[in-house]
């Protein structure tokens, strides 16, 4: 028996708490990912500008979050605490601000700092008041020192975001069809920044293997590689020939004779979804589909290109083995193909799609006063309620982008447990009126992340589910960037064009 084991669990308990993730993925979401959903925005620039203006651009510069804060009925503005925010009734919100210039032919005009909203505040977060104070301060504020924290304030309700598990991203999955034309699909979802975008490989009777994502629907795969700049048949079979020799590769590359070269297959892919321009502008077009939309993740540059040839290639090898040599399927339950959406990331869905919507508000307001001739400054074409009252509306409703329902909820306060029990709470998005067996099961890879007892009877068995007690969760960008640090540090290479594999 070991010794002292109180104090070594204690000692565990001082630095990591139950809900850290959710408090770490909410900071994480204010210093990180909001500035970059701002970035991805990039410039504005309106249809209808003002007369003898040849370039009117509107940037949005740095976006950051202040200090919990109210308005009082005589206007004065003040710093906010959870406790008064719960008794008097009001929302715990931070101001957002966002610093703007405006560019007329090149040349700054304008450049300010605004409100565009208010953003709730997770209480016990880095950006909330109760933030570093010590036990006897929490009493004297009215806190209870031993509260976790976690969740948000919404006009004197506490409301928890509750976390999603969901498939993960940039992932394969191949399944096998009991009805349809292809035996086999592979399933990729590429996700990057606003971009999800499935991607299907099937493979017909006669042995073509088509791809389909966006208005791209069953073309080749054979055509793409060679779009992408891959256009050797020798480059393509030793690349997904590597270890055994597959005669669909070869069908696949007789019936693609046709495309000679990159502008061929590019023309080619063109007249698939309907662009019927000229040769120079539906191969300049395809290009830009291929960039921005196949494989995202990868990249949306010319110079990425290569790069999602290469993972092609990979696909359909992968593809291949599991079809012809019988390779096993994968995995959907495995916990290595899951993902859990924290409140930092619920958040980011929400905010990023608020923004465009503030953005085409703008817009709309600019245009507006540019055919009245009312035009002077683009400070009064922003409207900060907008944001503010469509992010607490979804927080207060739980009703999330996508139709998703039930994302945000009063919390349990019957007792100490039920409320912790609340704030680790892990909900699948599969329908509960559906069997889905698999799902539902305990599996392997549960062991130390999930609570194997806690699930409630009935419809949701297994698809509502809680984190183990001493769970621990990452946060992706981090620790993939380490990964492949070490993975270059160890002497792998980055593929390069032209050449037959990667080393």
């Amino acid at each position: 028996m070991v010794e002292n084991y109180k104090k070594i669990i204690s000692k565990y308990f001082d630095k990591n708490g139950f809900i850290d993730a959710n408090i770490r993925s909410f900071d994480n979401f204010v210093e990180k990912i909001l500035p970059k959903i701002v970035e991805e925005v990039g410039e504005i620039r309106p249809t209808i500008i003002p007369e003898n203006v040849e370039d009117f651009v509107i940037k949005l510069n740095k976006i950051w979050v202040g200090e919990p804060q109210m308005i009082e009925a005589d206007g004065s503005k003040r710093i906010v605490f959870p406790m008064e925010a719960r008794l008097r009734q009001l929302t715990y919100a931070s101001p957002i601000f966002l610093e703007v210039s405006a560019y007329i032919n090149g040349l700054q005009v304008e450049n300010f700092t605004t409100q565009i909203g208010k953003l709730p505040i997770m209480v016990r977060s880095r950006h909330c008041t109760l933030h570093g104070l010590k036990r006897d301060e929490l009493i004297e504020k009215g806190e209870d020192p031993d509260d976790a924290g976690g969740y948000f304030i919404l006009n004197g309700n506490e409301r928890v975001l509750i976390m999603v598990e969901d498939l993960a991203s940039n992932r394969v999955f191949i399944d096998k069809n009991q009805i349809g034309p292809s035996r086999y699909t592979l399933r990729v979802f590429s996700e990057s920044g606003a971009l999800r975008i499935p991607h299907l490989l099937e493979q017909m009777k006669d042995g073509t293997v088509y791809l389909s994502f966006t208005r791209f629907k069953r073309v080749p795969v054979f055509a793409v590689i060679k779009a992408l700049g891959m256009v050797k048949d020798q480059d393509i079979t030793m690349m997904i020939n590597e270890e055994k020799d597959y005669e669909d590769v070869f069908i696949n590359l007789y019936k693609g004779s046709e495309w000679k070269s990159e502008e061929d297959a590019l023309d080619f892919l063109a007249r698939q979804i309907g662009i019927t321009q000229g040769r120079d502008v539906k191969i300049q077009r395809a290009r830009e589909y291929l960039d921005k939309y196949l494989l995202p993740h990868l990249g949306e540059t010319s110079k990425d290109r290569i790069t999602k040839a290469y993972n092609l290639c990979k696909m359909v090898k992968k593809f291949l083995m599991v079809a012809k040599d019988g390779c096993s399927l994968s995995d959907k339950d495995h916990y290595l193909n899951k993902r859990i959406k924290l409140p930092g990331d619920l958040l980011a869905d929400l905010f990023r799609i608020n923004v465009r919507v503030l953005v085409n508000d703008m817009l709309y307001n600019f245009q507006r006063l540019v055919k009245r001739g009312k035009f002077n400054s683009i400070k009064i074409i922003i409207r900060d309620k907008l944001l503010t009252n469509r992010i607490t509306s979804a927080m207060a409703t739980g009703s999330w982008p996508g139709g998703r329902q039930g994302v945000s909820q009063n919390i349990d306060r019957t007792n100490f447990l039920g409320t912790m029990s609340h704030l680790m709470r892990v909900v699948s998005l599969l329908s509960s009126t559906q069997e889905n067996f698999d799902a539902r099961a305990l599996h392997g890879t549960h062991f130390g992340k999930l609570c194997p007892i806690e699930t409630p009877e009935g419809t949701s068995i297994g698809l509502r589910k809680n984190l183990a007690m001493l769970c621990s969760i990452s946060h992706g960008g981090s620790e993939a960037q380490k990964v492949e640090e070490l993975l270059y540090s160890i002497g792998v290479k980055k593929a390069v064009a032209g050449q037959g594999s990667q080393k």
